[in-house]
């Protein structure tokens, strides 16, 4: 059997298979159907310090090969985490990363503070899709600038492996990964989702409440593997590959384009066996090719 183990800055998985986050809450309902010890790593819903409501509905549209979110990042803050999600994911034997997010600066360096202080928790996972409410609302990751200022920050606050997440919506994504390397983080992920929108030509309104959302599923996945490429040609660290990944076959797409490992999201919602099929699927690619190791493939991809 081939190597499935990858190292993502120290945190040690079993496997490339990883949960997006936003797509498995803290694991509990997923753990009644399938075997989550499985996974390489479980990445929870985003937590920030305060219980966050999240946008007005419609928060969900479906859409060709594809799904429009609107959800606000909703949560019950980090208390209620610690208190009710985290003592389920001791109990398992995977790891834990949680995702992070804030609206200054400070509460980013907060929360990381917090959840380093906790064995259960095994690296930081800092979400800069969001706003910075003292730069105009302006999102973190838009800007190389201010995406370095919050990774920095945050980076002070742990000694935990730190997975700095990108959005996609940004004019030059390679240019704010190599700020985020700069200011010290461990491993970069990408892509979150692409900013879009839907019309009700019925009503003449707009599908969600909010108006826009983010576009997951297939459908960004060549915009998502050409990004994970872009970006592993200018940084060192590892690369956590995302975006429309259903398959083996998807995930070793990322895997080629640069990616370390992968995080499995939206399909979680039509088929919660699909981060265990992806696993054998991209097992039995090794074996079938005499690949010895996943590791092997990573960046792998041959142009003339």
């Amino acid at each position: 059997m081939a190597d499935l183990t990858v190292d993502i800055a120290g945190l040690k998985l079993k496997n490339p298979v990883i949960t997006a986050s936003g797509t498995y809450g803290s694991g509990k309902e997923y753990g009644r159907l399938i075997d989550i010890n499985r996974l390489g790593a479980i990445c929870v819903k985003t937590i920030t310090l305060q219980p966050v409501a999240g946008n007005r509905p419609p928060r969900l549209w479906e859409t060709p090969s594809g799904m429009l979110n609107s959800i606000g990042l909703q949560n019950d803050g980090v208390a209620a985490f610690i208190a009710n999600d985290l003592p389920y994911l001791a109990e398992q034997d995977v790891p834990v990363i949680a995702s992070i997010a804030g609206t200054s600066v400070d509460d980013c360096s907060r929360l990381a503070k917090m959840l380093s202080a906790l064995p259960e928790i095994d690296a930081l996972e800092l979400n800069i899709s969001c706003p910075n409410a003292k730069a105009g609302g302006i999102i973190f990751g838009s800007d190389a600038k201010l995406a370095a200022d919050v990774v920095a920050k945050t980076r002070l606050a742990t000694t935990k492996p730190l997975i700095v997440k990108l959005t996609p919506n940004t004019g030059d994504i390679a240019a704010v990964a190599v700020a985020c390397e700069r200011a010290g983080a461990d491993a970069i992920s990408l892509i979150n989702t692409v900013l879009g929108m839907a019309v009700d030509i019925e009503t003449f309104r707009p599908r969600l409440g909010n108006v826009v959302g983010g576009l997951s599923g297939p459908a960004v996945k060549p915009i998502a593997v050409r990004m994970v490429w872009e970006v592993a040609k200018h940084v060192g660290v590892p690369i956590i590959g995302m975006g429309g990944i259903v398959t083996a076959a998807d995930a070793l797409e990322f895997i080629l384009a640069g990616a370390a490992a992968v995080a499995v999201g939206t399909v979680n919602f039509i088929d919660p066996q699909a981060p265990l099929k992806i696993i054998d699927g991209v097992n039995e690619y090794l074996d079938k090719n005499n690949i010895k190791a996943v590791s092997e493939l990573t960046g792998a991809l041959k142009i003339d």
